[in-house]
């Protein structure tokens, strides 16, 4: 089941103090980014944020759990957490905070005739 773009657009709203927030499509999900990085996926209508060290603080490992089947876990926001936005602001932005920069994409190479 695909995520509905109406997630996807309320869930970038709820974050939007988090920082520079987008939502890329893939594969009929959304990876869901902040000031660059990918913090987190929109799967089946759910949100599963990248674990990290600071993931405990608002989550406990219980609610690690795969977003598609064979992932890694990720934290599942419970959907009654989706509604406290500066809750989810405040997760996005401190998972972001830890998370590298993503690496530089390598120039393509040009086709020779």
């Amino acid at each position: 089941m695909a995520t509905s773009q109406q997630t996807a657009d309320f869930i970038l709203e709820q974050t939007g103090s988090a920082g520079d927030m987008i939502v890329r499509k893939m594969f009929g999900e959304y990876a869901l980014y902040c000031d660059t990085k990918v913090v987190a996926f929109i799967c089946n209508d759910q949100l599963f944020m990248k674990p990290t060290e600071v993931g405990n603080k608002f989550l406990d490992d219980s609610t690690l759990a795969p977003c598609y089947p064979g992932s890694k876990d990720y934290y599942k926001v419970p959907e009654d957490m989706l509604e406290d936005r500066n809750w989810l602001s405040d997760f996005v932005r401190q998972t972001a905070d830890v998370l590298p920069l993503p690496k530089p994409k390598k120039p393509k190479k040009s086709a020779r005739p």
